[in-house]
């Protein structure tokens, strides 16, 4: 399993545009590189990223091979009420993760 990290604004307020931050951690591979027997390594990239909130779709990311190996992806969010996010990478190989965050507004 990959460590994701969501980092969100201590206290938004409701109404208010703010940005959510994420990072995660993934062993990529770009499927170019070859092991210490010299066979290619299978490509093992990040392909997708999609935030929900309260199950509705708010952002989504179609992510190319040149991705970074840790990929960084921040976007701006206002919410109308309290509800919980829901982050979703998906990748190569079958990789999914999702992280589910609890937004409380002020």
């Amino acid at each position: 399993m990959a460590r994701a990290l969501v980092h969100l604004p201590p206290s938004p307020r409701r109404g208010e545009v703010f940005e959510i931050r994420t990072l995660i951690a993934h062993p990529m591979e770009s499927g170019f590189r070859v092991d210490a027997e010299g066979r290619v390594r299978p490509r093992n990239l990040i392909r997708r990223f999609t935030c929900h909130f309260d199950g509705e779709l708010v952002f989504s990311a179609e992510l190319s091979p040149a991705i970074a190996g840790n990929p960084f992806v921040a976007f701006h969010f206002s919410a109308p009420h309290d509800g919980s996010l829901s982050l979703r990478w998906e990748g190569d190989q079958g990789f999914s993760q999702t992280e589910v965050v609890a937004l409380r507004l002020s």
